[in-house]
């Protein structure tokens, strides 16, 4: 690959942990439901595609009934604007590799499939916010990772070309993406992947720190 001129970086999974936070609302929320829990491994099989998607396959793996939706998805946005963060930690190495991105003077945008607000909201708790020139989540346009559009919108608000703008992710959802818009894909092997072998996922490069990109390296 050759030099980026801007990179797309996922969230979860990505630059924080954040299972903690998705198993701990989760408990709430289906205990506020009078329904059962779910697993810590079905969580960190189930996200990636969005919270609404989440909520869904949490209703449907318990046994609950398709119209619950609605309620749960309330109270799961309630619960998770008190958690956002509290049981979440920057991984080893990303501070590190932001800051060296930086240095370098490559504009870094982040692309969630987590709605923006709450997205922004964890950047800031845990000190990330400084670095990114754009935050853009599950709402910021009509389709979600892993259709190309998102990836396609931010590049444009970067003003880079797809072929330019790398996508750092940690899913087949992101590495999807990455190649139906025509971007580099760098893949993190720390994250959450549907319970897939990351290493199987195409990409331009595995990367087991985000300050080990082989570009930063020389």
């Amino acid at each position: 690959m050759s030099a980026p001129q801007a990179c797309i970086l996922d969230l979860d999974g990505t630059l924080v942990d954040t299972l903690g936070d998705f198993v701990a609302v989760l408990h709430v929320t289906l205990a506020d439901l009078g329904l059962p829990t779910v697993s810590r491994t079905f969580v960190e099989h189930t996200i990636g595609r969005g919270g609404e998607n989440l909520v869904r396959q949490t209703l449907a793996h318990v046994g609950a009934e398709p119209a619950l939706f609605d309620r749960a998805w309330a109270l799961y946005q309630q619960h998770y604007a008190v958690v956002n963060g509290e049981h979440a930690a920057v991984y080893p190495g990303v501070l590190e590799g932001l800051q060296a991105l930086r240095a370098r003077g490559v504009p870094l945008a982040v692309l969630t499939n987590k709605p923006v607000a709450p997205a922004r909201e964890l950047l800031q708790r845990k000190g990330l916010d400084g670095f990114f020139t754009h935050v853009f989540g599950g709402d910021s346009f009509e389709r979600k990772k892993p259709d190309p559009l998102p990836l396609l919108k931010t590049c444009e608000a970067l003003g880079t070309a797809p072929s330019a703008t790398w996508m750092v992710g940690d899913s087949r959802n992101d590495a999807e993406a990455a190649h139906a818009a025509g971007c580099p894909v760098v893949l993190v092997t720390y994250g959450y992947n549907h319970g897939e072998d990351i290493l199987a996922v195409p990409a331009a490069e595995h990367v087991a720190r985000l300050d080990a990109l082989r570009w930063l390296q020389g």
